[in-house]
């Protein structure tokens, strides 16, 4: 095996191995010590992966994927299928990305567990297992292997909302789990009717159509797109996301909003526009209406919120619509200003969830009306809630503005009547954007203190700092050079875009 093939093993074994001595080892501290372990081996797995053989930026025009490091090995001979994995420049960041926002869960573990029904190594051991399956869906490339994977992070997820989350959060989990399992079931049907036409479920031979007929591009891509939005999710499939958010702890909301919902747009992309490009073109205009009714709706609930989780989490449904409306477009600009509107989203709002919980924590509500004047009390870490929601918003110079901003330039440069309306009603959706997190700041961190914050104290822990700061870093590092995920993924979305009609 090659080094590159190693470190795709290690990647998936890591946190798996680090999970189940998470369990077992003696000790409730001990093992959550243990697991972040596991995490941060996992991450520093994770960084040799970028280049490989064809280098950074070496790409052909054939085949439409061409990993950087792969592992194609049997796995069910009978049936063709293959334990394959690789890395490329579309998934390496969202892979990085993963590790980087578990280790930071499990090291913020070992200074605050939850209150709930189970251990903190018991909650640790659950986030290394939902790592073990977005991972696994970032690297597979078996159509078969992917959805096993997929469906890995159903169970432990819902354990952790219904095990450390809030007053109502049985359910909240049950809400989250019967969703995920509709999507489910389309993916099964999906999967199934790709793999029985094209007779393969290898997605380096399916990415471009492998011969599949028009009408069975259109089924396939319906069934997948549908079970993606469940997952993203996408308006207007989105209504198991606030619950979830607001009752997840700190921990899962990260997990949630950081890279779980990426699995959806992730498959978007790289599946179902990569499996069925014909049935990608013939409902792209579907999916940008969808998308803009999901940027407009979800700015206008965000302007009626008043609980600060909750508020955080609606912001999310406009967020991946502009993620969906760079997709729908089908250009090299579209994509790319999908992929990083994924990384920014990611970034920022486990930022914003992780800020969320502490002030939670602290103030014991998340009402916005009862959280005037944070600043007052709190100045570090209104200081900054106040920079997540200017990145969130999109402000120039961050993280957040690439996406949104090319987004929309993908729409006009689509043309057309259709999508020019698209566009102008997007660049609105921004301004709803800035609009709901303005009222966000006005309300909570100016003003007298009301009684929930006057009595905190205005330091932050050396833990908090540790799990906050390399968020912050990544929100400006990206806004300040976005090249950082551009230039990865230039390539691949050239050859993507290659094969689509």
């Amino acid at each position: 095996m090659t080094f590159g093939q190693v470190l795709l093993v290690a990647v998936v074994a890591v946190p798996a191995l680090g999970a189940l001595a998470t369990a077992v080892v003696p000790g409730d501290r001990a093992g959550r010590v243990v697991g972040t372990v596991a995490a941060a081996s996992t991450l520093l797995a994770t960084l040799p992966l970028v280049g490989g053989d064809h280098g950074w930026f070496g790409y052909g025009p054939r085949p439409a994927v061409q990993p950087w490091h792969q592992l194609d090995l049997p796995w069910v001979p009978g049936l063709d299928l293959r334990f394959h994995l690789g890395v490329d420049g579309i998934s390496w960041p969202l892979v990085v990305l993963t590790a980087l926002l578990t280790l930071l869960c499990c090291a913020y573990t070992l200074w605050r567990v939850p209150s709930g029904g189970g251990s903190g190594r018991a909650l640790v051991a659950l986030l290394l297992v939902v790592e073990v399956g977005i991972l696994g869906t970032f690297l597979a490339l078996d159509l078969v292997l992917f959805f096993l994977f997929f469906e890995v992070v159903l169970l432990p997820m819902y354990a952790i909302i219904a095990g450390w989350g809030g007053d109502d959060r049985r359910r909240a989990a049950r809400k989250f789990a019967l969703y995920t399992l509709f999507g489910s079931v389309l993916l099964l049907v999906g999967v199934y009717v790709v793999v029985a036409a094209a007779g393969t479920a290898d997605l380096v031979a399916l990415t471009g159509g492998a011969g599949l007929s028009r009408g069975t591009q259109f089924a396939a891509f319906t069934l997948l797109a549908l079970a993606f939005a469940v997952k993203s999710p996408l308006w207007p499939l989105h209504s198991w996301l606030p619950d979830a958010h607001t009752q997840a702890p700190t921990v899962g909301s990260v997990i949630l909003a950081g890279v779980l919902l990426k699995m959806g747009t992730y498959g978007l992309i790289r599946v179902a526009v990569g499996v069925a490009p014909e049935g990608a073109r013939w409902a792209a205009p579907v999916l940008g209406v969808l998308a803009v009714a999901a940027i407009l709706i979800g700015g206008l609930v965000c302007l009626a919120q008043d609980d600060l989780k909750r508020l955080i989490a609606y912001s999310s449904v406009g967020h991946m619509g502009f993620v969906l409306l760079g997709v729908a477009t089908l250009t090299a600009t579209g994509i790319q200003a999908a992929l990083i509107g994924n990384i920014a989203h990611g970034v920022i709002t486990g930022l914003l969830f992780f800020l969320a919980g502490a002030v939670k924590d602290r103030a014991h509500t998340g009402s916005l009306a009862e959280l005037s004047g944070l600043r007052e009390t709190a100045p570090r870490l209104a200081g900054l809630l106040g920079f997540a929601a200017v990145a969130s918003l999109g402000l120039p110079g961050l993280a957040g503005f690439w996406g949104e901003a090319f987004a929309v330039v993908a729409a006009v440069r689509r043309g057309g009547p259709l999508w020019l309306t698209l566009a102008v009603l997007a660049a609105l959706g921004g301004a709803l954007t800035a609009a709901y997190f303005l009222r966000l700041l006005r309300r909570v961190t100016h003003g007298r203190p009301g009684p929930a914050v006057a009595g905190l104290t205005p330091g932050l822990a050396g833990a908090e700092l540790t799990a906050w700061a390399p968020l912050v870093l990544l929100a400006l590092a990206v806004g300040l050079a976005p090249a950082l995920v551009l230039s990865y993924a230039s390539g691949p979305v050239e050859a993507l875009l290659g094969v689509v009609p």
